[in-house]
């Protein structure tokens, strides 16, 4: 899938992407998420039980664009393959990318979700794009 380097700066710029994944009647599921790149990969964190997550069990296709807090796509889509990662380092390498560019903001965040106990129910999933 690899898009060129000045592809991907571009869009890593952008503070929110719209990740669609694939029912099984082939239809997209839009959800606004912050990414973050770490090398030639975007990763995103989501809930475990969420249904990106049971969606792309069935189908690894995605489609990503920058877009708004709510969504309202602001680029072209580009198609890619995600998966869940399982792997310690790759998750920590991925916070760690996510943490350096969300700053106070991915803080905030971790601390409620450290605070209701749902930090521990979260899922990487890494974009190949």
């Amino acid at each position: 899938m690899n898009l060129d380097t000045t592809a991907l700066e571009k869009f890593e710029r952008h503070p929110y992407i719209s990740l669609a994944t694939f029912r099984r009647s082939g239809e997209a599921v839009k959800t606004p998420v912050w990414s973050a790149r770490h090398g030639e990969k975007f990763y995103v964190f989501t809930a475990a039980g969420s249904g990106k997550i049971k969606r792309l069990r069935n189908d690894p296709r995605i489609r990503v664009a920058p877009c708004g807090p709510r969504g309202r796509v602001l680029g072209e889509w580009i198609d890619g393959r995600a998966r869940r990662i399982e792997d310690p380092a790759t998750e920590s390498a991925a916070y760690a990318a996510l943490l350096a560019k969300y700053g106070w903001q991915m803080r905030v965040l971790n601390f409620f979700s450290k605070l209701s106990g749902r930090i521990e129910e979260r899922a990487i999933l890494e974009l190949d794009l």
